[in-house]
C-alpha cells in the first residue's frame, strides 16, 4: 500500500506571444521566434517531451533559498539535456499577483522573477542521486527579498537558448489507494468497511446500513417521536439497534447562513432525540449542516430561473427572499431534508449471558447438533469482540470438529481470526487450506482462500503464477460465488499486476491492465470507497482524464463524500474547457458549501499543500475564489 504522498502533476503550455521583456532582462533566452526557428532550436527538447512515460515525474523542491530540479529517470534527464545550449530556467511566482483587487495581465510570459538559466553542462554535472530511486540538481536561489513571501516555481525548458516549453507544477494530494474491498465470506460477505481518503479507522463488521431522506417544512425545527414512529417502524428494527447515525442537514438556499445552520443543527438533533427514545443502547451520531445550493444550481435548468446562475450567492439570496419567493418555493421545498445514514448493529439476545456462559452453550450446541442455536451463539461472540467486549482467546475455547458437518463454523472461526488480525494471514491460509480438504466446493471457504492470496501477493508473502491465479479466480463461479465478487477480483488482480510491470519497467503490459480496469469498473455495483481507490489507482497512472470521468456523475449530488468531491475537484480544475461551465460552478458551490476552508485552500502556494494559486490565472476560479474566499 501506498503512503500518503503528492503527486505532481504538470501542465505543458507553448508560447507563441511577444515577450515584453528585454533580452538583457531574459539572460538572452529568445523568448519568442517564428516557429520555423522554434522547430529547429527546440527539436531534443520535443524529442524528448515526445518519448517522456507518464511515469516520469519532476518538479521544483525548495530547501531553505536553494532551489532544485528534480527527476526520477536519469535516462529521461541526459535525453532532455543533450546539447550544451539544452538548459532550464526558473520563473518564481508570487501568490500577491492574484489579490482580488489586482488586475492580472494574462499576456505576460513572466509572471514573477526570472532567476539566471542553468544550461547542460553544469545540469548534468551537478545531478546528484538521492532516496527513492531519483535525483536532483542546484538550479538557483530564492532571491533575498523574495524569502519570506509565498512562492511558486515554474520552469522554463530551453533549447540553443530558446524558450521551448512553459511548465507550471500543479501538486496533486493523494491518499493512499487499495485494492477494492474484498472481505471475508463468513455466513455473509463480512467487509472491512473501509473509510475514504486520511480519514481510515479500525476494522468493524458491516451488519447492516440503511440510507434513506427526511423532507422538513418550512421553518419547524423539532421532530417528536411519534413523527418518528412510522419511520422506525418501517426499519424493521426489531432484530436491529442502531448503533450510529449520520445525519446531513440542509436548508434552502435563502435567509442568512447563519440563521439555516442553526435550524438544520436542531433539526437534526431532533431526530437523533426521536430516534433514541425507541432504544436503550446510546445511539453515536455525526451531524453536518448546509445550504442545499447543489440541488438549487441542478433544479432550476431550463425553468425561467436558469438566469440565477449568472449572478453571485449574495445576490441569489437577496433576489430569492424577495421578489421571486412565492414562485420559487414550489422549487426550495425540495431542498430541506435530512439525508441519514444509519448503522444497524444485531440485537444481542444472550445479553444476559457472560462470556464463559455463552462459550459453554455453544459447545453444548455443538454437541447436540443445534446448529441453529450454535450460529446465533457464535454470531454474539463475534459481536462482541469486534467492540473488544471479550477477549479474542474465546475463539480457542470454542470446540468445534473437524468434519464436514461443521465447516461452516471452521470456516467463520477462521476468517473472523483474520479480520481480527491481518498478521495471522500465513496461520489462517493453512487452516483454510485444511477445512478444504473436509468440504473441496465450499463456497465461502474457496472465497476466503482467494481473498488472502491476493493479500500475500501484494504484500510478496508468496509468489504468484499469475496465469494460475486468474484461473482460479474464473473458476470460483463453479462453487456458486456471485459474478460481482468475482469481477472485483479480476480488477484487483490487474491493480497488483500493474504494480508488478511497473517494477519491471514493463510498461506495455501495465498499461493493458490499467486499460481492463477501465473497461471493466462500471459493470460492477461500487461504492463511494470503491470509486476513490480506483480513481486515486487511474491518477497514480497518470489517467488523469480517466480517473475525472469516473467520478463526473457523483460529485453533482448534496450526498457525495468530502473527500471524494474535493480529490475530483483535484483532478480537475486544471481543466479550463471545464471550469467555465455551469455544470462546474455547482461542483465548486459543493465543495466550498461542504468545507469553505478546505476549498479555499486549494488555491494556497504548493508549499502549503495547496494545488497552487496559479489556478487563479482562471477568470472563473479567480471570481469563485475571490467570491467565496476573499
Amino acid at each position: 500500500m501506498m503512503s500518503k504522498n503528492s503527486v505532481l502533476v504538470t501542465l505543458l503550455c507553448y508560447f507563441v506571444i511577444m515577450s515584453c521583456f528585454s533580452q538583457e532582462d531574459n539572460y538572452g533566452i529568445q523568448l519568442y521566434q517564428p516557429l520555423s526557428s522554434e522547430k529547429a532550436n527546440c527539436s531534443q527538447c520535443n524529442i524528448a517531451f515526445r518519448h517522456k512515460a507518464n511515469e516520469v515525474k519532476f518538479s521544483i523542491i525548495r530547501e531553505n533559498a536553494n532551489l532544485y530540479f528534480k527527476v526520477n529517470d536519469k535516462r529521461w534527464f541526459d535525453t532532455l539535456f543533450k546539447n550544451n545550449e539544452d538548459g532550464l530556467a526558473i520563473d518564481i511566482v508570487q501568490k500577491g499577483r492574484y489579490d482580488c483587487d489586482t488586475v492580472i495581465d494574462p499576456n505576460v510570459q513572466i509572471r514573477g522573477v526570472l532567476i539566471k538559466p542553468v544550461y547542460a553542462s553544469l545540469l548534468k554535472r551537478g545531478l546528484k542521486p538521492i532516496k527513492n530511486g531519483s535525483f536532483r540538481v542546484l538550479v538557483g536561489k530564492v532571491p533575498e527579498n523574495l524569502v519570506d513571501t509565498e512562492l511558486e516555481y515554474n520552469i522554463l525548458f530551453l533549447g540553443n537558448k530558446t524558450l521551448c516549453r512553459y511548465q507550471t507544477i500543479f501538486n496533486l494530494q493523494a491518499y493512499s489507494w487499495d485494492l477494492l474491498d474484498m472481505g471475508m465470506y463468513l455466513d455473509s460477505l463480512s467487509l472491512e468497511n473501509k473509510k475514504i481518503g486520511k480519514y481510515g479507522e479500525d476494522f468493524k463488521i458491516k451488519n447492516k446500513i440503511m440510507r434513506f431522506e427526511i423532507p422538513f417544512q418550512k421553518n419547524k425545527s423539532s421532530y417528536e417521536a411519534a413523527d418518528i414512529k412510522s419511520l422506525y417502524d418501517s426499519l424493521s428494527l426489531t432484530d436491529f439497534n442502531i448503533e450510529a447515525i449520520n445525519i446531513k442537514a440542509y436548508s434552502s438556499i435563502e435567509g442568512s447562513v447563519e440563521g439555516n445552520l442553526k435550524l438544520q443543527n436542531q433539526r437534526a438533533n431532533s431526530i437523533v432525540q426521536a430516534l433514541q427514545t425507541y432504544q436503550k443502547p446510546t445511539i453515536e451520531n455525526i451531524v453536518t449542516t448546509a445550504e442545499n445550493w447543489v440541488e438549487f444550481f441542478n433544479d432550476i435548468k431550463g425553468t425561467e430561473f436558469a438566469v440565477l446562475k449568472d449572478i453571485s450567492k449574495m445576490e441569489i439570496k437577496n433576489k430569492v427572499a424577495s421578489s421571486l419567493a412565492q414562485k420559487i418555493e414550489p422549487i426550495l421545498k425540495n431542498h430541506r431534508k435530512a439525508v441519514i445514514k444509519l448503522e444497524l448493529t444485531r440485537k444481542d439476545y444472550y445479553e444476559s449471558i457472560n462470556e464463559e456462559g455463552l462459550i459453554e452453550a455453544f459447545n453444548t450446541s455443538i454437541k447436540t447438533n443445534d446448529l441453529l442455536e450454535a450460529s446465533r451463539i457464535q454470531n454474539t461472540l463475534y459481536n462482541r469482540l469486534k467492540y473488544f467486549e471479550v477477549s479474542p482467546d474465546i475463539l480457542d475455547k470454542l470446540q468445534i470438529p473437524a468434519q464436514l458437518n461443521y465447516v461452516r463454523f471452521l470456516n467463520n472461526r477462521s476468517a473472523f481470526r483474520y479480520q481480527l488480525d491481518e498478521r495471522r494471514i500465513l496461520i489462517s491460509k493453512d487452516e483454510l487450506e485444511q477445512i478444504k480438504k473436509l468440504d473441496p466446493n465450499n463456497k465461502r471457504v474457496n472465497y476466503n482462500l482467494v481473498a488472502i492470496k491476493f493479500k500475500m501477493w501484494r504484500f510478496k508473502l508468496t509468489e504468484i503464477n499469475e496465469a494460475d491465479f486468474i484461473t482460479e479466480i474464473n473458476n470460483l463461479k463453479n462453487f456458486g460465488v456471485e459474478e460481482n465478487l468475482i469481477e472485483r477480483m479480476r480488477i484487483n488482480f490487474h491493480i497488483v499486476k500493474s504494480e508488478r510491470d511497473m517494477e519491471k519497467k514493463d510498461y506495455n503490459s501495465k498499461d493493458e491492465s490499467v486499460e481492463f480496469i477501465y473497461d471493466t469498473y462500471d459493470d460492477l455495483a461500487l461504492s463511494d470507497v470503491d470509486y476513490f481507490s480506483l480513481a486515486q489507482f487511474l491518477a497514480y497512472y497518470s489517467k488523469i482524464e480517466w480517473a475525472s470521468q469516473l467520478l463526473k456523475h457523483k460529485v453533482r449530488s448534496v450526498n457525495v463524500d468530502e473527500d471524494l468531491l474535493f480529490y475530483y475537484l483535484n483532478l480537475t480544475l486544471i481543466n479550463k474547457d471545464l471550469t467555465k461551465t455551469d455544470d462546474y460552478r455547482t461542483v465548486m458551490l459543493n465543495a466550498s458549501t461542504m468545507n469553505k476552508l478546505r476549498y479555499c485552500s486549494l488555491f494556497n502556494a504548493i508549499e502549503k499543500n495547496g494545488v497552487t494559486f496559479q489556478l487563479l490565472e482562471d477568470i472563473y476560479l479567480r471570481d469563485s475564489y475571490c467570491d467565496i474566499c476573499n
